[in-house]
């Protein structure tokens, strides 16, 4: 699939979930290539959009396809974890609806030089911007011990440790600096795939997550939508795996006035706020006819708050 044929995921129930009530500024917090963006504005002329992303690669593309929404949209080169101050930069006090379509993008995965995909040999990078270390400087430096905290907590993967001491004695012979060697060295590991998700996935995705930082910003991210969001304003949330989609549903339902500490805690410390009411008790997930068109949908969820009038 090429950029110009990319599908965003969803996109139906993002627009019901946001467009109805969008009358001045959505915010697309990770517009990616423009395709939740481009139906936003479709669906609802009035709207205007700020779309951020810190992959300067992907702006460029959506700056290409919004392009004939002219000064409707306004593209800005930041991350999500920058919005209040990207949106007071950018005179945005309030906003009718923000959205954010959190992991990789089908840009990322299938272009080859950007390493994000056991599937295609390439560059081990996997950075979402073009700044700070790769995979490969992570994998060159990282201590056996963090790379298996690493790969539990951000991939899953339930042999952490037999991976990361294969990759210990790996870079030993020679440093590992691309997709496919990382992908042999995981493979001869663990052995050949046995069922539907192939034996690299969590390892890449253990490492993409941990050369972006992704999880940090997400807590942050989503207080800072909730408070830019004008009374009656939505909240739309789309994850990937099951780590963002945690994070997420445990911000909404602080968000939401409910404790999110954890079982027999003293005292709370969350600091529960009612700013927002989970429209959502359940993720909204793709149908059978989205699945058929675009198997990568398989996995998202969709959770939609909106902001309390009081």
């Amino acid at each position: 699939m090429c950029p110009a044929e990319h599908l965003p995921v969803l996109v139906s129930q993002v627009v019901t979930a946001l467009a109805p009530s969008a009358r001045g500024w959505i915010v697309d917090a990770t517009v990616g290539l423009g395709g939740h963006a481009r139906a936003l504005l479709e669906a609802q002329p009035e709207a205007r959009l700020l779309g951020l992303d810190v992959d300067s690669e992907a702006l460029e593309l959506a700056r290409e396809r919004l392009a004939v929404f002219g000064r409707r949209v306004v593209l800005v080169n930041a991350s999500y974890g920058s919005l209040t101050a990207i949106a007071s930069d950018q005179g945005v006090a309030h906003a009718d609806g923000v959205l954010f379509d959190l992991g990789v993008s089908s840009l990322q995965l299938d272009t080859p030089s950007r390493g994000f995909s056991f599937r295609h040999d390439g560059p081990l990078d996997m950075r979402f911007g073009r700044d700070g270390a790769t995979v490969a400087d992570l994998l060159t430096d990282i201590e056996e011990e963090e790379l298996v905290r690493a790969l539990r907590e951000f991939g899953e993967e339930p042999r952490a440790r037999r991976v990361a001491r294969a990759i210990v004695r790996a870079r030993l012979r020679q440093p590992i600096r691309t997709t496919g060697e990382l992908n042999r060295v995981v493979h001869a590991a663990l052995g050949q795939r046995r069922g539907r998700i192939d034996p690299s996935t969590r390892t890449f995705q253990a490492l993409r997550i941990a050369v972006n930082r992704e999880l940090e910003s997400i807590p942050s991210a989503i207080d800072q939508a909730a408070r830019l969001l004008k009374p009656g304003g939505r909240l739309a949330v789309i994850a990937f795996h099951s780590l963002e989609d945690r994070l997420v549903k445990r911000a909404l339902r602080r968000l939401s006035g409910r404790c999110v500490c954890p079982p027999g805690s003293f005292a709370c410390q969350c600091r529960p706020e009612r700013l927002l009411e989970v429209l959502t008790p359940k993720p909204v997930t793709p149908g059978p006819e989205e699945l058929a068109d675009n198997p990568r949908a398989r996995s998202a969820k969709l959770r939609v708050a909106a902001r309390r009038s009081g």
